[in-house]
């Protein structure tokens, strides 16, 4: 990764005269009250790497008449220098060799000299350079239609079963009725079976009378029809036997279905209905069920693709098209937290740019900036950055736009 070793800065924007040794890991803080010059040392930097799109529009310092002056030395021996009125540029390598812009673009992040555009980027825009770092960018986006799109067709059908559920359970229902409606042909027929059962039944009886009358006649000749009687007797016997076992069957309830079968078939037809209703209920609520089956395993996909790929920074991921860090969005992270994702990504942007600007670090406070510096320091990573202080923690203060070290240095675990 290529860091910057030293930076020399004469007259650009506020800046006299600058120099600077950054630490090659970590936190190199530039302090200074408001209006020192501080933030034009970050943009010398950018503009001096950057090229001409980062030149400031006074790039000149007020007042002088001498033209700005930068060179900075980079660890992979590359000399960086813009001078004269026309601010040409110079690049020399460690074997004499001149180069340009095209040279240091190679290694140059343009979000690492200019990280405020990262992060005052849209929602989409960060989550698309996250998920450009990591490569799994098209795979997400087509997992998150294919969520959108299942969602939507759910909660139509979702909207649909329950219409169904609601005409269902708002249908009257009649107990102790058949399932299917009556025919009137049928109940008549009933009718005319038991009619002609009771006939039967009739002509039976009378049969018996018939039987008894002959008895009575026949007994009075016992002595002469002795054989006849005992013949008589055996039939008497069974038809008295059949008679005892028949029994009359009532036509009133099929009469009162009869009179009634309109009534009777709309209560029946209202059952079946209704069980037609709970029926398509129940499919599409079977649909629901099934599509959210498809959407959980979409969501788990996603969760996959995520927890597979390698982010720049533990807690990083991407959610509803969003960046989120530890679970937040970018608008419910702290400064620090925005601060420490968007290095990160801007980082993994390219591996070979080892450095990052960062302006105004005043939004942390002491135990915050030393954590980060840690973080910077384990990640080998070069930040340069300003912050409005002249306290121990300012690696070089600013006055009046020239350097000064500072009374005080910061070490670790003493502010």
């Amino acid at each position: 990764m290529v860091k910057i070793n030293t930076l020399e800065l004469e007259n650009v924007k506020r800046i006299k005269a600058v120099t600077l040794t950054p630490a090659e890991n970590g936190l190199t803080i530039i302090g200074g009250k408001n209006g020192q010059g501080k933030t034009s040392v970050l943009d010398a930097i950018a503009w001096a790497l950057g090229g001409d799109k980062f030149k400031p529009s006074g790039a000149k310092r007020e007042d002088s008449v001498i033209p700005p002056h930068l060179k900075i030395e980079l660890s992979n021996g590359l000399i960086v220098e813009r001078s004269g009125d026309s601010s040409r540029l110079k690049v020399t390598d460690p074997n004499g060799k001149k180069g340009g812009q095209q040279l240091l673009n190679e290694f140059v992040e343009t979000l690492a000299l200019d990280l405020p555009k990262f992060m005052s980027a849209n929602a989409k825009t960060k989550a698309d350079t996250l998920l450009k770092i990591i490569g799994v960018g098209d795979e997400l986006y087509r997992l998150d239609n294919e969520e959108q799109r299942l969602y939507n067709q759910r909660t139509e059908i979702g909207r649909i079963a329950d219409q169904k559920e609601k005409y269902a359970r708002e249908m009257p229902v009649y107990a102790g009725l058949p399932e299917e409606p009556v025919s009137a042909s049928e109940l008549i027929k009933s009718q005319q079976e038991i009619l002609a059962k009771n006939g039967e039944n009739q002509r039976k009886r009378a049969k018996l009378d018939e039987i008894r009358r002959e008895y009575n006649s026949k007994a009075e000749e016992l002595k002469r029809l002795t054989e006849r009687v005992e013949e008589l007797k055996s039939d008497l016997e069974t038809a008295l036997k059949t008679a005892e076992d028949l029994e009359d069957e009532s036509t009133a309830e099929i009469e009162e279905n009869i009179e009634n079968i309109e009534e009777l078939n709309a209560k029946i037809r209202a059952n079946l209905d209704r069980k037609r209703a709970e029926t398509e209920a129940a499919e599409i609520r079977a649909q629901y069920d099934e599509l959210t089956e498809h959407i959980n395993s979409v969501r788990e996909q996603r969760t996959a693709l995520l927890n597979g790929a390698e982010m720049p920074l533990e807690g990083l991921s991407v959610e509803d098209g969003e960046l989120t860090y530890n679970g937040a969005k970018w608008d419910c992270m702290s400064g620090a937290e925005q601060l420490r994702a968007a290095t990160a990504i801007v980082r993994k942007l390219n591996p070979n740019c080892g450095f990052v600007l960062l302006d105004k670090l005043e939004q942390m406070d002491a135990d915050t900036l030393r954590e980060f510096g840690e973080w910077l320091e384990s990640e080998g990573l070069q930040v340069i950055a300003t912050r409005v202080s002249t306290g121990g923690e300012c690696s070089v203060i600013i006055e009046d736009g020239e350097s000064v070290t500072p009374t005080k240095t910061w070490t670790k675990g003493a502010f």
